[in-house]
Parts: structure tokens; C-alpha cells; sequence
């Protein structure tokens, strides 16, 4: 465990907003990890958990606390099942369940952050989402002082949501059991986008290899990879979840798919586009990707406060011109 005065949170996450942390304390395993959980709140610190910060918008004035980076990596291989630490990176695990022929996680290849945040957020993308092979989640539970291993159903999955969300602080994920197909063939490919890149029709498998290289290049065309030299990666991914409503609030040429119980998801993508925000539309040091309306970026100088504000300016004429009601998918945290 090392403990560091000198570090702020645009250093450590992904939209690079952020100010000065009073304690960061690197732990590189599920014990320094809950030991430094445990310290905080008996001192009575505010606390920030960090693993990758791509899903994060940190204060502009910083933290007067402790964060802790989730430094913990290593998977453990039992036949179909993967025992990962909560710091292991996500995508490098995508890359060794292709290797080795499981698959199950194919489709969410080239999305940043760790792995222990994959649950929280019931992290998808191209059809497939963590939900659907997530067997258990081993956690800290800090109302409870106490390690638990939660089931999909305590989890309470939902769509970019789970109860580990919904209860904010309360749960610390320590490591996370992924249950996998051993297949050199994908799971049926269920995003249309993805399939017309493989030249595959919906429902049909490809070799996991070839999935992971269709969607890397998909999310690379978007700006939605990780890359120093590529300004439009300097985002939190999708900024907005496509809203879900009732069937009888379709909106006029927006894209939609069934959602169950008679409701539908409308692309928040054509919603944001079509309020006006565009592609490339810039407010001073922050808006929309020149290659994809639903991620918002930030340029060096900018603010969580100036994000904050074109996000909220987004939804409102989202709301006024569609009756639609946007919802952020990053975390805005506050101590």
C-alpha cells in the first residue's frame, strides 16, 4: 500500500477533470484494498474508490480525502470460469478470453476501465453486457463491515445498472467470477452494426478473434479507444444511456428496439444529434466527439463544471424538443 499528496484527479481519469487529491492510496490487492476502505471510514475521511476512472467526473476541487486506485490484478482459470481481481484491466481480460478461446465477452472489446466496475455498471456494448456471464461478485459491504459474495440476482442487474449502483458507497467489489463459453466461435452476435461488419446475418456466430477486431475498429471509427494521440478519446465513452420509455412514446425517426414489457430504448445517439448538439459541437473547452454526438469530450483547461453544464444544456433541449428525459451514464462524484 503507498500512500501519495501529490497526485489530482485529471490525472487519473479519463475526461482529465479534476483537482488536487489530499490522499491517494495505491493498494494492489483485495486485503490493502478493504484494509484502506476500513481505515478511511473509521477515521471518518471521505472516501473515492478509482479503478480505471473512465466512467467518472471528478470536482474541480479535488478530493479532501482519501481515494483509492484498485491497483489488484490476476485471473484465475478454472475450466470456463475466471476468478478476476477487481484492478485487473477490462479490456487486457477481454483480449485472454479471445486467446483462449471463451467466449462471452467478445463484444465489449476496447471499453477502458477495470474489471471490478463492469458490474456496477453492468457494463455493455454491441449487444452483450457483463450481466449475461457474471456469477458472482465478491464485495466489501460497508454498512455491513463486513466481505460478502453477492449473486446475480442480490446484484439486481438491470440495463447500465445494478443494485451495487443504485446503492451508492455501500459496496467495494473485490473480485468478480465471470462463467464463459469454451467456444473458438462467438455467442450469437446480436447487434446489427456488429453483424454487417462481420458480414454475418443477426443471431450468427464468428470466430471471437475476428469479433474482437470488428469492434475495436467500430469503437476506433467512434474515438471510443483509449489513445493519447486521439483527442476524441479524451471522453467517458457514451456520456448519455439510451432512454427507456413506453411504446406509446416513440419518437418520430429516432431508431428504437424492444425493450420488454412494452417499452422501448430510443438511441439517445439520434436524440442528442437532433436537439441540435451535433457531431463536433463545441462550448468553450468541452462538447460533443467529431465522431460520435453521444460522447462528450474535453480539450486541456477544461472543467468538470463547464462538462457538467453542456451536459445539462444537452438535456434540456433533449427534453424540450422530445419529451425525452436523458440520463448521464459517468458518475458525478462529490465527497
Amino acid at each position: 500500500m503507498q500512500v501519495r499528496h501529490d497526485v489530482r484527479l485529471a490525472d487519473l481519469t479519463t475526461l482529465a477533470v479534476g483537482g488536487p487529491i489530499e490522499r491517494l492510496v495505491e493498494v494492489a490487492d483485495a486485503d490493502e484494498l478493504v484494509a484502506a476502505v476500513r481505515e478511511a471510514d473509521e477515521a471518518g475521511r471521505p472516501l473515492l474508490i478509482l479503478g480505471g476512472g473512465s466512467n467518472v467526473v471528478a470536482p474541480d476541487a479535488g478530493w479532501p480525502g482519501d481515494v483509492v486506485a484498485v491497483r489488484s490484478r490476476g485471473v484465475v482459470r478454472a475450466g470456463n470460469t475466471l476468478l478476476v481481481q477487481a484492478g485487473h484491466d477490462w479490456d487486457e481480460l477481454v483480449a485472454y478470453t479471445v486467446e483462449n478461446r471463451l467466449a462471452g465477452t467478445e463484444a465489449l472489446s476496447g471499453i477502458p476501465g477495470s474489471t471490478g466496475a463492469t458490474p456496477v455498471q453492468n457494463v455493455g456494448a454491441y449487444g452483450q453486457e457483463v450481466a449475461q456471464s457474471i456469477t458472482a461478485v465478491r464485495v466489501y459491504d460497508r454498512a455491513e463491515k463486513a466481505d460478502r459474495t453477492l449473486t446475480p440476482a442480490d446484484c439486481g442487474f438491470a440495463y447500465r445498472d445494478s443494485r451495487l449502483k443504485r446503492e451508492p458507497g455501500r459496496f467495494v467489489v473485490l473480485e468478480v467470477t465471470f462463467v464463459l463459453d469454451e467456444s473458438p466461435l462467438s455467442r450469437p452476435v446480436g447487434y446489427a452494426e456488429l453483424a454487417r461488419r462481420l458480414g454475418i446475418e443477426m443471431g450468427q456466430q464468428a470466430p471471437l478473434a475476428d469479433v474482437r477486431t470488428a469492434v475495436l475498429e467500430l469503437r476506433r471509427g467512434k474515438g471510443m479507444v483509449l489513445d493519447p494521440a486521439d483527442p476524441d478519446s479524451r471522453s467517458a465513452g457514451s456520456f448519455f444511456t439510451n432512454p427507456i420509455v413506453p411504446s406509446g412514446q416513440a419518437v418520430e425517426g429516432c431508431p428504437s428496439w424492444p425493450a420488454g414489457d412494452g417499452q422501448l430504448k430510443l438511441s439517445a445517439a439520434w436524440l442528442v444529434q437532433s436537439a441540435g448538439f451535433g457531431r463536433g459541437t463545441r462550448q468553450g473547452n468541452v462538447g460533443t466527439s467529431s465522431r460520435h454526438s453521444l460522447a462528450l469530450t474535453t480539450e486541456p483547461g477544461a472543467t468538470a463544471a463547464e462538462l457538467l453544464a453542456f451536459a445539462g444544456r444537452v438535456i434540456d433541449a433533449v427534453q424540450d424538443r422530445f419529451g425525452v428525459t436523458l440520463v448521464p451514464e459517468p458518475t458525478a462524484v462529490q465527497p
